[in-house]
């Protein structure tokens, strides 16, 4: 599995090397997007972190409060993470480093950059997504922070994926 800021910062690199716009709500949904295809492919998690189902959508938490910096602006560093080994004290910039995973995230990358936040928002707050069902029918309107079980996950990214000729469709 993988840091979710990791996750991030691949698609931050895309963003930086092919001159897309990336703005905070964009990159979140794209992290989310990409952990539910790959459940829905492997049956595996990407992220090494819960989900969350927020107000506005699907979440995963350390990847919001890291870029919420940039409002509703293109983001333009890296996410970096403080590391202390009892010696030396270090920020590191978190990266993926299986090629297998760089090649998935290339292709989420393709399907999905020409999407604005607002878009792919509303493509994760349909009727029965995963986040529709945990917020506005499972009680999570009322808990703040609930967590949008993997399997939820999984089975609908999977359900997607047997209905569709595309590898990687739309959300």
């Amino acid at each position: 599995m993988e840091n979710p800021l990791a996750v991030a910062n691949y698609f931050v690199k895309k963003s930086f090397d092919s001159g897309e716009e990336l703005t905070p709500m964009k990159l979140v949904k794209l992290v989310y997007i990409a952990h539910g295809w790959y459940l829905g492919l492997t049956g595996d998690p990407l992220i090494n972190e819960p989900v969350q189902a927020w107000q506005y959508g699907p979440v995963v938490e350390t990847v919001y409060e890291q870029f919420k910096k940039y409002g509703r602006n293109r983001i333009a560093e890296f996410a970096y993470v403080f590391q202390y080994d009892g010696l030396k004290a270090d920020y590191q910039v978190p990266m993926v480093q299986k090629e297998e995973i760089k090649l998935f995230l290339d292709k989420v990358w393709d399907v999905y950059k020409g999407y604005n936040g607002v878009q792919l928002s509303t493509l994760t707050h349909k009727p029965d997504t995963p986040w529709d069902l945990v917020f506005n029918k499972l009680g999570g309107k009322e808990v703040k922070s609930t967590v949008i079980d993997n399997n939820l996950i999984r089975q609908h990214y999977k359900t997607k994926a047997l209905n569709s000729t595309n590898p990687i469709p739309n959300a």
